[in-house]
């Protein structure tokens, strides 16, 4: 599923953090709400966390299906 997509629950979003378009970071979509996507994110400062970005968010690579 592309970038421009929105996700459902389960699936899985690929981060990018510094821009050089290679996947850094998984989690796992918990939810969409108003163009937000709620997820589910382990070693997040050493824990497990639940996060929410922009669905435009840059950090966003795109979203896969388990």
């Amino acid at each position: 599923m592309g970038k421009g997509n929105l996700p459902k629950s389960g699936n899985i979003v690929f981060f990018d953090w510094d821009g050089d378009s290679v996947s850094d970071h998984v989690g796992i979509v918990e939810k969409v709400e108003n163009n937000i996507v709620y997820t589910i994110e382990s070693n997040s400062g050493d824990k497990i966390a639940k996060l929410s970005y922009e669905k435009n968010s840059p950090y966003i690579m795109g979203y896969g299906t388990p």
